[in-house]
């Protein structure tokens, strides 16, 4: 529906970008509140002075239409003739301020088209955006008094070439089809407004799932940095205070408990490091079995073959073992990820998976595939994954880039410390 690159062209449907011109300047004050500034009205846009123009130019055609019969109604004196022919000339001039005024335009019409033939067009170019712009109650009521005032119109003129019973049944049905075509109109205005709304929404429902997945994978690192470090500090804690309460313990006993707080100290800076390199606490297995490292990667890569992915790998990593633990298991779960997507929204293509880096260079990981052929079967997905991917990589000192590429392919690519 829309695109999002900027907050004017957000609002404004893909289609009109850059075609502004075609929309109504009603709907375009809709779409883009930007446009009213300094609650001065709209300007009319190109499309709506064509509009405006074709009313104007309808309304007069029926205007001499009416004055040329009116002119010849035998019912009619020639000083009410003339009289008629110039309301109706105000009536075709003031079209120009339908736009300004349709209630007020609509409403002083209704009399006008009692005593003026000549402003019928008028009358019902008034009634037409009347419908267009105001809700129903509005246009109900006057559409009804126009209705209502079409038997008095003929009683007063009779038409000379049509019966009486006809002509108020055929301009009834000229007034109810004009107010038809303007709801029509208004109807298709407004939903053409709710689509904004709706994709307005789903920004903001995105927005907000992206927010909360951020935050519930940082409670989740709080949840674990306190339930494996709590142990250490305590240990770390009880045994300062017995050497800050016991300054003359013996020897023996102060370098117990020196040796028990530096192995307590080593463990928690041990167990930090690896927490900073695990984003979700869901990411360590509860079942006790090792973590997966970058050494796994040949496993996952022909597990994914075996599924039936045409899938090349490019390790240029000399020793993978030499790779720290938590470094190896963020590069194994960024490859994870990108083989899965590629799987879901790729299918059939052969996916690269390439690892290279050296100590003191860092670790780059990268997951790319073409285009695919033909059309997709759209598998639902939250796309949360690649969101706790960029947090893992941020949390562990690197960065991660994703996103198309120029050939319409997808990549992955990502940089980690290994220091």
């Amino acid at each position: 529906m829309s695109t999002v690159s900027g907050d004017k062209q957000t609002a404004v449907p893909q289609f009109f970008a850059g075609r502004r011109w075609l929309l109504p300047s009603a709907v375009l004050n809709e779409l883009d509140p930007d446009t009213d500034r300094a609650g001065r009205r709209p300007r009319r846009t190109a499309r709506d002075w064509l509009v405006d123009f074709s009313c104007f130019a309808v309304a007069v055609a029926l205007g001499l239409v009416g004055a040329e019969a009116v002119a010849d109604n035998p019912h009619v004196a020639d000083d009410l003739a003339h009289l008629d022919q110039l309301i109706g000339a105000v009536a075709c001039g003031a079209v120009w301020l339908r736009r300004r005024w349709p209630l007020g335009l609509a409403v002083a019409t209704v009399p006008v088209g009692i005593v003026s033939d000549t402003a019928g067009g008028a009358c019902m170019i008034a009634l037409f955006t009347l419908a267009v712009h105001r809700p129903f109650r509005y246009v109900a009521w006057v559409g009804g008094a126009n209705i209502a005032l079409i038997p008095l119109y003929f009683w007063l003129r009779p038409d000379p070439d049509l019966p009486y019973l006809a002509s108020v049944i055929i301009f009834v049905l000229m007034t109810a089809v004009v107010v038809a075509c303007g709801m029509v109109v208004r109807s298709k205005r407004q939903l053409m407004l709710s689509f904004r709304d709706r994709a307005r929404r789903a920004e903001t429902e995105a927005r907000l799932r992206a927010e909360q997945a951020q935050r519930l994978a940082r409670e989740a690192i709080a949840r674990e940095m306190h339930d494996v470090l709590a142990h250490r500090l305590t240990l770390l804690s009880v045994h300062a205070g017995a050497l800050e309460f016991r300054p003359d313990a013996p020897r023996e006993e102060v370098a117990r408990a020196a040796g028990v707080i530096r192995e307590s100290a080593h463990e928690a800076l041990q167990d930090l490091r690896e927490i900073i390199g695990v984003l979700r606490a869901g990411d360590q297995d509860d079942t006790g079995r090792p973590q997966p490292t970058l050494a796994a990667l040949d496993a996952l890569v022909a597990e994914s073959r075996e599924a039936g992915m045409k899938v090349v790998l490019d390790t240029r990593v000399t020793d993978p073992a030499a790779v720290p633990a938590s470094v190896g298991r963020t590069a194994y779960r960024i490859a994870q990820e990108g083989l899965t997507n590629a799987r879901k929204h790729a299918p059939g293509t052969e996916v690269t998976v390439s690892v290279e880096g050296a100590p003191g260079e860092g670790l780059t990981v990268s997951v790319r595939n073409p285009a695919p052929d033909g059309e997709v079967t759209p598998v639902p997905g939250s796309g949360q994954g690649l969101i706790g991917l960029t947090e893992r990589a941020t949390l562990a000192g690197g960065r991660l880039e994703h996103g198309p590429e120029a050939d319409g392919g997808f990549g992955v690519r990502a940089w980690l410390p290994w220091g």
